[in-house]
């Protein structure tokens, strides 16, 4: 299945999978995560090793049936395998069918969107399960792989079903690629571009690659974003009704409410179900569950920095910058932007990458880490940080709380300015540490993670243990 766009980063998770190839037996994998993650790209590439047969479901729709995907299923078969189309009925002749192709040699199978597949057709899973037992897993070079999208329907009917257990070999979640990965989709313009002006692309797309690949080196960030996002037909416009449409169908319109509220700030539980207009007792932790395992929002977790305990109420967030900048600025847009009638205002521009930047950095949690020489392994907890005020203490909002088992707390401050950050952040900072009930023992480092570089106040002063560019995010630690 050769493509011509080149294949970026996943070099941690292809190793991973290539380690399976040393089996010496039938080996069944899950690949889960968000839409556009690359989940088939990655078997595309893993797949370049064997003959890789790829079936991809229906999206859902109100007329999709079970005998639909059946045929649809048949009809890549026969394509594939340039053989006549097998009987489609049954799916039990359709796994016989395809085993009887694969009893040999290197061969990898993706069953693409798993839950499509299976759509409305409750033995779906069952006689998957017992085709792997009697015929696919005989030949010792095959290799199974199920992908998905909705994570909370493989989790529930894959990975925690009796049917499943002890069978599955390695179970993968794509994230987001970190920033180091992502900057080479500028090729060879990357050099000549600054980090300023890449950020305003990432901060719409995050590390998504099928949104990625979108990018034209040859033009500014501006330009992408009115190309993809602004302009009738972009790829971006209607982006944000194809993922709910096909990852949740029927239930779209509860998703969207959530996730609109979200993209106005973190807010807790209650807050979302008033704005559902739910009882408590209703599914609503089962929708949060499910976009979350979707990975398009996250809980902020908030902990008693004493004990280190989880405390209540946790917070939920929208983590994916995509859909965050769609709810802000495309959908309030959208007739004129499909009219080819609307023309953003340049000086929104600052506006606009100011609100995606935190986002953005904490979703690249992993190289600030690494960045501070903190190890993963020795970090209680690493969130935003929300304090309510009380008679005995202000109340505190910390962009990024890191606090490690040697008693420091590294309090991160995400600032995103097109000038050099001035010395107002320092008054800022001071009086989030003193809001802060600091425990007898404990240490706090004050962090900067800047855009656009600090003025020499801030540099003179000393006041930060550290701070970071973001630039530095764009380059591998190892590099450094």
């Amino acid at each position: 299945m050769p493509r011509d766009i080149p294949f970026i980063g996943r070099q941690r998770e292809l190793g991973k999978l290539r380690q399976i190839i040393e089996k010496r037996v039938a080996s069944l994998i899950v690949l889960k995560g968000r839409r556009r993650i690359g989940k088939t790209r990655l078997a595309e590439e893993f797949g370049k090793e064997f003959r890789t047969l790829l079936f991809t479901g229906l999206p859902p729709t109100e007329g999709t049936t079970a005998q639909m995907q059946r045929d649809n299923f048949a009809n890549q078969f026969a394509r594939q395998l340039l053989v006549p189309m097998p009987r489609s009925n049954d799916w039990n002749d359709l796994f016989w069918a395809l085993a009887h192709y694969v009893r040999k040699g290197k061969v990898l199978i993706v069953l693409d969107e798993i839950s499509w597949l299976g759509m409305n057709d409750p033995t779906f899973l069952g006689k998957l399960k017992a085709a792997w037992d009697i015929d696919f897993k005989k030949n010792p070079e095959l290799i199974l792989m199920l992908t998905g999208s909705i994570s909370s329907w493989i989790e529930k009917n894959i990975l925690s079903s009796t049917g499943f257990v002890g069978r599955i070999s390695l179970d993968m979640t794509l994230e987001e690629l970190p920033l180091y990965s992502c900057d080479e989709f500028w090729g060879a313009e990357s050099e000549r571009i600054s980090s300023y002006e890449k950020f305003k692309l990432l901060a719409v797309t995050g590390g998504v690659p099928r949104y990625l690949e979108e990018i034209i080196p040859d033009i500014s960030s501006e330009e992408n974003i009115r190309r993809l996002c602004f302009q009738s037909g972009g790829l971006l416009v209607h982006e944000y009704q194809r993922i709910f449409s096909d990852l949740f169908h029927k239930r779209g319109q509860i998703y969207d409410k959530i996730v609109s509220r979200l993209a106005d700030g973190a807010c807790e539980q209650e807050e979302i179900r008033q704005v559902l207009g739910m009882e408590r007792g209703g599914r609503l932790s089962e929708y949060l569950y499910e976009l979350e395992t979707a990975g398009l929002i996250s809980q902020d977790r908030i902990w008693h920095i004493k004990t280190g305990k989880i405390a209540k109420p946790r917070k939920y967030r929208l983590k994916d910058n995509y859909l965050r900048f769609y709810l802000k600025y495309i959908a309030p847009n959208l007739s004129r932007i499909d009219q080819d009638r609307y023309k953003i205002n340049p000086a929104q521009w600052p506006i606009i990458f100011g609100l995606q930047f935190e986002n953005l950095v904490l979703s690249n949690r992993k190289q600030i880490l690494e960045l501070l020489y903190i190890d993963s392994h020795d970090v209680i907890w690493d969130n935003p940080y929300f304090q309510e005020s009380t008679t005995k203490k202000a109340g505190c909002q910390i962009d990024y709380l890191i606090q490690t088992r040697d008693r420091t707390l590294y309090l991160c401050e995400i600032k995103f300015s097109q000038n050099p950050v001035s010395a107002k952040v320092i008054e800022q900072v001071e009086r989030k540490i003193k809001a802060l009930p600091l425990p007898r023992g404990f240490s706090v480092r004050p962090i900067l993670i800047h855009v656009n570089g600090v003025n020499d106040q801030v540099q003179a002063n000393e006041f930060f243990s550290r701070t970071l560019d973001f630039g530095q995010l764009l380059v591998p630690f190892t590099d450094k």
